[in-house]
């Protein structure tokens, strides 16, 4: 094997490698560069074939389709068709995953999980220090209780407002023996106990001792108080010095809350890199992260600030003896699916899958953390999530991906974690097989409403026109979707072992919505739930002190599981819909497909809040761009819309978001030239080709529509 010959990597992305994350490695350039090629012989011909499997089965379920339509199909007809074609497989014999090695924080505890963009160093950190949060801030500068505040001075009666709710939730999570902790006026500790003075005279302690587990002292007095509940901490924060705890009768100035106990670190969804370029600064600040050095400095409010990776948290014990918590969220990397090429590395003259790009780079930064302090995962793991598999064979190539990583970097087998997003229709339908072919290293499966949806609409694209978008939401197959992913996980023994995760909340405006609805998913016995950022994540963390999610998974653990029968049957309109109706469906889809695309195009934005057609702000990433484009294309496929109403729709829409960006400095108008306009071209690319796009990925669009823009902007301007 010539491997100098076949393998060509971008001069920058080598030294990247060589210089930078190698630097400290007992690993050379030589053997990493020849790893990889030897990867690349196996793994290239044996996805490019899976790739062709996932074709072949689409093919066969759309002349499936087309010869039945307008004919209702059964949920048994259903099964029979996946079954006959391969495309559903047998399950497998009862089994429970032996994964080992699993941070606490993945395979004890529940809680909060962020996932933010590896494109942008400053959200990266925020993620990863997102570990704690203040309750007190969290509560006053957003919805969570009343209507936001307009800026100005501190409001006295909101904070007043967030000091009594904050006083329930002690209530709630460390309640007192006698009284409340409303009435609190003094805490400290004797003996080892919590003792707490009441309004009128006389003291308490809590109705649970145990649940103080360590402090904080300074001179004259506590400094904070270490509480524990349903296996999270709190602490009480006292300071009388403070502005806040001047005011109070215990000189409590906040609750600091163990927030985000994990944060997926993504090269995928939420980034925009389709070079070199932007793959070195992706996997540059993953790299940061490992070796615990990353930085970043930027101005805020005309201050420059500069952000780093938090330090530990010291306390200790009733008893005397110190105590260390960690100060981060323990970080997973989401790498890319086993779809997109990268012409970062060229073997033999063509594209790499970036999968194997990722899974080497990724896993070889990581060993920083591995042979250094293990500040982010005790255990010695690495956490990779994996995006967009489709069933239990191109789970078990990535298995067969990773074993390779392992031996070619001097890993033990098994040190790279396998995290499975439940997102694809054959994966869901196949779940078990997918966790059995996993079973050695699988740490984490989640639902994912958007790319789900996105994925049942392009797979049943020929059957018939779907419901609108809303009512898709309430259908049978996603009930049965979500409670199959936690039942497929508790049968195979993810408790103590592995997260089970429910999706995104995506308004991150509306955290009064969150603390009302998102306790459904601790209550699903799901032990992790996404957050869009770090203060929902200190918001979300009362639904787990809420509700025990192990008792939760033992209880559903009894139940009967759910069946095929709902998760086959197809949200499929069952009659013909108003044009109003039809128009309103349109307006909303191609506004939110274009707030989206444009900054992807113009400006390398792969995440961010894109107001909607309400001009309500909500996180978008590929996956909100998924369903909004297949949506369009199956009912233009399907004729609930024509191709004139939809072009229309799509130059109205422009001139709307044009003008909901018309305070950005660096946004350039789709309305001045709609036919020259890359990103409005992307858009209706997106819509027009959505049908024939395999699995009806945006990626494909995206990547060569930014490429074209970069280009272009890197041209001379003329004379």
């Amino acid at each position: 094997m010539n491997g100098a010959n076949r393998l060509k990597v971008d001069p920058n992305l080598r030294h990247f490698v060589e210089q930078e994350v190698l630097a400290g490695l007992p690993i050379s350039p030589e053997a990493f560069w020849s790893g990889l090629e030897a990867i690349l012989v196996y793994f290239t011909p044996k996805n490019l074939a899976l790739l062709q499997v996932r074709d072949r089965l689409q093919a066969q379920i759309d002349a499936f389709g087309l010869a039945n339509r307008g004919r209702a199909i059964t949920a048994a007809e259903h099964e029979s068709l996946l079954r006959q074609i391969g495309y559903l497989v047998d399950e497998p014999s009862t089994f429970e995953i032996s994964t080992d090695q699993v941070d606490p924080e993945i395979a004890l505890m529940a809680g909060p999980q962020l996932v933010v963009p590896l494109s942008n160093a400053r959200y990266a950190l925020n993620a990863a220090n997102a570990r704690w949060g203040s309750l007190y801030d969290a509560l006053y500068g957003t919805d969570a209780l009343s209507p936001l505040l307009e800026p100005g001075p501190y409001s006295a009666d909101r904070g007043a407002e967030v000091i009594a709710y904050a006083r329930r939730v002690l209530d709630e999570i460390a309640p007192l023996a006698k009284g409340s902790h409303a009435d609190a006026v003094s805490y400290g500790i004797a003996e080892g106990k919590l003792v707490v003075g009441l309004k009128g005279g006389g003291v308490t302690g809590l109705t649970y001792p145990d649940q103080l587990i360590g402090s904080r002292a300074r001179e004259g007095g506590v400094q904070g108080l270490l509480l524990k509940h349903n296996g999270l901490h709190c602490e009480i924060v006292i300071d009388r010095g403070h502005p806040i705890g001047a005011n109070d009768l215990a000189g409590v100035c906040d609750l600091q809350m163990e927030s985000a106990l994990t944060a997926i670190q993504d090269c995928e969804d939420s980034v925009a890199a389709v070079d070199a370029e932007d793959k070195i600064g992706v996997y540059r600040t993953w790299l940061g992260l490992m070796k615990g050095d990353l930085t970043e400095t930027f101005v805020k409010d005309g201050r420059t600030m500069t952000r780093r990776l938090n330090p530990d948290r010291a306390f200790v014990t009733p008893n005397g003896q110190p105590l260390v918590l960690k100060g981060r969220a323990v970080l997973l990397v989401r790498n890319l699916g086993h779809h997109m090429l990268s012409d970062a590395v060229l073997w033999d003259g063509q594209p790499v899958y970036e999968a194997v790009l990722d899974a080497m780079i990724t896993v070889a930064s990581a060993l920083h953390d591995r042979l250094g302090e293990r500040a982010n995962s005790a255990a010695g793991s690495v956490y990779v999530v994996k995006p967009k598999l489709h069933g239990p064979d191109e789970v078990a190539l990535t298995v067969a991906l990773f074993d390779q990583v392992e031996a070619e970097l001097g890993l033990e087998r098994n040190t790279v974690k396998l995290g499975i997003m439940d997102e694809e229709r054959r994966t869901s339908v196949n779940l078990a097989a997918c966790i059995h072919a996993a079973r050695e290293r699988v740490v984490f499966i989640n639902t994912g409403f958007l790319d789900r949806t996105g994925d049942e609409i392009h797979t049943a694209m020929a059957f018939g026109p779907m419901q609108r978008k809303a009512a898709i939401k309430t259908e049978p197959w996603l009930i049965a979707y979500e409670k199959r992913n936690v039942e497929a996980g508790l049968a195979a023994g993810f408790r103590s072992r592995a997260q089970i995760g429910k999706g995104m909340w995506a308004a991150p405006d509306q955290m009064q919505a969150m603390l009302r609805d998102k306790i459904a998913h601790p209550r699903a016995g799901a032990n992790t739930a996404w957050v869009p950022s770090p203060t929902a994540a200190t918001l979300h963390v009362l639904h787990y002190h809420r509700v025990n999610v192990a008792q939760m998974q033992e209880a559903i653990g009894v139940q009967a599981p759910t069946g095929l029968s709902d998760l086959l049957t197809l949200p499929l309109a069952q009659s013909n819909f108003e044009p109003g109706a039809v128009q309103e469906e349109l307006d909303n889809n191609i506004q939110g497909l274009l707030g989206y695309v444009v900054r992807w195009i113009d400006q390398g934005i792969g995440c961010s809040k894109v107001p909607d057609i309400y001009d309500v702000g909500l996180m978008e990433d590929r996956a909100t761009l998924r369903i909004s484009s297949q949506h369009v294309a199956n009912w233009l496929y399907h004729g609930v819309c024509s191709e004139a109403q939809v072009r229309q729709t799509f130059a109205r829409m422009a001139k709307i978001v044009d003008q909901q960006n018309a305070a950005d400095p660096a946004y350039r108008s789709m309305a001045a030239d709609l036919d020259r306009n890359i990103a409005y071209q992307a858009g209706l690319d997106l819509v027009f080709q959505g049908a024939s796009q395999p699995n009806g990925y945006t990626e494909f669009i995206l990547h060569r529509s930014r490429k074209l823009a970069k280009a272009q902007s890197a041209q001379p301007l003329p004379a």
